[in-house]
């Protein structure tokens, strides 16, 4: 004999069934989903938008590391990683707030498995809040990065700029993220 299934338990299937839909998406703009556009991830933003937190390839990376004008946040992420597009409009949020103050870009693990392993991901999403190191007088040697802080994991918006403000500005260390 079968059993009936409630009108609460059909909704959940269906709501969960579309949660990651572009049918959703298009009910929800803050909503990420996955494209079908060579595995690149994006969001409902119009062509004109440009992000404040742009996909960069290992290449682009490489430079931004050489170029130390501002503080630098990495978000490395996959397409199918279900936390990873949870954050993603945190993230994008985040780097809204922060602009002009830390840059912040997101780096596809799938497309640079290269730079994925030199930067050591081995979870996702992985944030990397990066510095300038400049070495004291007396000292040789050129500017380059140093890792701040490494956070595994999704996070929200709020956690992404206490961070920032504690690493890169002096701020108090959050309590809780």
């Amino acid at each position: 004999m079968d059993r009936p299934v409630s009108v609460f338990a059909l909704i959940g299937i269906i709501a969960s069934a579309l949660a990651f839909s572009p049918l959703a998406a298009a009910f929800s703009p803050s909503l990420p989903f996955v494209s079908r556009d060579g595995g690149r991830f994006s969001t409902l933003l119009s062509a004109s938008e440009e992000k404040a937190a742009p996909l960069v390839t290992g290449e682009e990376l490489e430079l931004m590391l050489t170029e130390w004008d501002e503080p630098l946040v990495i978000d490395a992420y996959a397409t199918w990683c279900g936390p990873c597009l949870l954050m993603a409009p945190e993230f994008e949020s985040a780097a809204k707030d922060l602009k002009g103050k830390v840059r912040m870009c997101k780096l596809d693990t799938d497309q640079e498995p290269e730079m994925a392993a030199r930067l050591n991901i081995m979870g996702l999403p992985t944030l990397l809040f990066l510095d300038k190191f400049e070495p004291e007088e007396g000292e040789e040697g050129e500017a380059k990065a140093v890792l701040k802080d490494r956070i595994e994991g999704a996070i929200r918006k709020d956690s992404i700029i206490s961070l920032c403000e504690h690493h890169f500005f002096g701020g108090p260390r959050p309590e809780q993220l």
